[in-house]
C-alpha cells in the first residue's frame, strides 16, 4: 500500500464521505475532544501566569517574623508576655545567621493594617506607612513609577523622604501634579516626596500596596517615637539554601534571646512564602493533570465513536474487503487502509479543533489587556498552550486514530473472503 498513490486517497474519501452526516457527527466528537482539552490546558496557563505574575519581582525564597505573646511560661518567666523586637536583634541575626541573605527590620505605623493620617495643603488620607531598609525592594514586588526609591544614605542620615504609593498620589494631588519634590505631613511631621510607585501584585495585596508610603526605617525610629524598636523581619535565605533553614535559625536565635519556650508557637508568629509559593504550584499541577484527564477523556469518547463508525464501515465493505481478499491482497494491506482512514480522520477533526482552541486563546488574551487598561497585573493573563503541549496533543491524536481503527481492522481482517462474497 502506497501512500503516494492517488487512489489510495481516493478510495480513502470516497469511504468517508459516503454518509456524510454519520462521518461529520463523529469527526465533531474528536473536533470537541481535543478543542476542550487545549481549551482547558489554556486557560490552566493563563491562571498560572496570572498568579506568577502576583509573584513576579517577590523574592520567594523568605519569610516574616513578627512578636506576638507568649502562651507558657519559661525561664522563670510568666506566659502572655508580649515580645518586642529591637535593634540588637537585627544585629544578632546578621552576626549569627550566616545563611540569611538579607534581613530588614521592619516598622509600621499603628501596626499591622494600621494607618497614619497624612496630609498635603487641604487634602487628607489615611495611609499606611512603612518604616523600611532600602533592601525591601528585593523582598517585595514593587515598581518604581517615577524618581527613586529608598537608599543607604537616607538611612544613613535620617533623612526625612517619602515613597508613596498609586493611591496616595490620586488621593492627595491633582492629576496634572507632580509628587516629586513635594511635602507630605505625616503625623505631623514633613517628608519630601522622592519617588512613586505601584504594586506588581494583584487583589488585595496590590489595593494594600497601593495605600502605602515608605519612609526610611532610621528616620521612623526618631520622627514617632521608636527608637530601638522593630515591627517585623523580613528575611530571605541565601541561594541554593532552603529558606525553611534560614527560619528555623532565626526562629530559635529569637527565642532564645527573648526567653520564649523551645515549643511555643504562639510568642513568635511567622509566614514562610517560599512554602505558600512551593503549594500554589503544586495547586497548579494537580490542576493540569486534571484538565489533561478530563481532555483525553473527552478525545476518548470521540475516538470510540470512531472506533464504531469505522466497524460500521467495515460491515458494509464486507464484499468489498472480501473481493480484494479474493484478488491477493494482503492482510496487512486490508488493516493498512482501514487504520488509515481512522488517523485521517480523527488527525484531521483534531487539528481542526486544536487551531480552534489557540484560535479562541490567542482572541480572549489579546481582550484581556484592553479590558484591564491598567498595565498591573490580571488574575488570568496570556492564555495559552505552549508547542510541547501542542506536539502532546497532536501525539494524542494520533494515538487515538490508531486506536480507534484498531478493532475494526483485525475486523476487516476477519472476513472470509468466501462468506464476503456471498455477503449482500
Amino acid at each position: 500500500m502506497s501512500y503516494f498513490d492517488l487512489d489510495h486517497w481516493q478510495e480513502i474519501w470516497a469511504a468517508l464521505s459516503k454518509n456524510r452526516l454519520r462521518t461529520f457527527l463523529t469527526a465533531f466528537g474528536v473536533f470537541w475532544g481535543i478543542f476542550l482539552l487545549v481549551l482547558l490546558l489554556g486557560a490552566g496557563t493563563g491562571l498560572s501566569n496570572g498568579v506568577n505574575a502576583g509573584f513576579a519581582g517577590t523574592a520567594t525564597n523568605s519569610f516574616f517574623c513578627w512578636g506576638m505573646r507568649t502562651s507558657k511560661p519559661f525561664a522563670g518567666l510568666p506566659a502572655g508576655r508580649s515580645i518586642e523586637f529591637n535593634n540588637e536583634d537585627w544585629k544578632a541575626i546578621r552576626a549569627q545567621v550566616p545563611d540569611a541573605k538579607v534581613v530588614a527590620p521592619r516598622l509600621q505605623k499603628g501596626g499591622y493594617r494600621g494607618g497614619a493620617t497624612v496630609v498635603r495643603g487641604t487634602e487628607t488620607g489615611s495611609f499606611s506607612v512603612m518604616g523600611d531598609m532600602p533592601e525591601i525592594a528585593t523582598i517585595q514586588s514593587l515598581a518604581v513609577v517615577s524618581g527613586r526609591f529608598l537608599n543607604r544614605i537616607d538611612v544613613d542620615e535620617n533623612r526625612k523622604v517619602a515613597v508613596i504609593g498609586k493611591r496616595v498620589v490620586e488621593t492627595l494631588f491633582e492629576p496634572e501634579e507632580v509628587p516629586l519634590g513635594e511635602q507630605v505631613r505625616i503625623n505631623g511631621v514633613e517628608f519630601e516626596v522622592v519617588g512613586t510607585f505601584r504594586s506588581r501584585q494583584s487583589g488585595g495585596d496590590a489595593e494594600r500596596d497601593a495605600d502605602t508610603i515608605f519612609v526610611p526605617f532610621s528616620t521612623f525610629q526618631q520622627s514617632f517615637n521608636a527608637i530601638g524598636q522593630v515591627n517585623w523581619f523580613a528575611v530571605t535565605s541565601r541561594d541554593g539554601v532552603p529558606v525553611s533553614v534560614v527560619e528555623s535559625q532565626v526562629l530559635d536565635l529569637l527565642r532564645s534571646r527573648h526567653k520564649v519556650a523551645p515549643d511555643d508557637r504562639r510568642g513568635i508568629g511567622n509566614f514562610n512564602l517560599e512554602n505558600e509559593y512551593k503549594k500554589i504550584q503544586g495547586l497548579f499541577a494537580g490542576i493540569k493533570l486534571l484538565m489533561w484527564i478530563v481532555g483525553v477523556g473527552t478525545l476518548s469518547a470521540g475516538a470510540i465513536g470512531v472506533s464504531n463508525i469505522m466497524l460500521i464501515i467495515v460491515r458494509e465493505r464486507t464484499r468489498e474487503i472480501g473481493i480484494r481478499r479474493a484478488v491477493g491482497a494482503t492482510p496487512w494491506k486490508i488493516q493498512g487502509q482501514i487504520l488509515t482512514e481512522a488517523v485521517i480522520l480523527t488527525l484531521a477533526s483534531g487539528l481542526l479543533g486544536l487551531c480552534a482552541a489557540v484560535g479562541l486563546l490567542e482572541l480572549i488574551g489579546a481582550m484581556i489587556p484592553a479590558a484591564s487598561g491598567t498595565g498591573e497585573p490580571q488574575m488570568f493573563q496570556n492564555p495559552g498552550v505552549d508547542i510541547s503541549a501542542a506536539f502532546q496533543a497532536l501525539g494524542v491524536l494520533v494515538v487515538s486514530g490508531a486506536l480507534a481503527g484498531f478493532a475494526p481492522a483485525r475486523r476487516a481482517v476477519a472476513v472470509n473472503p468466501v462468506v464476503a462474497l456471498r455477503s449482500e
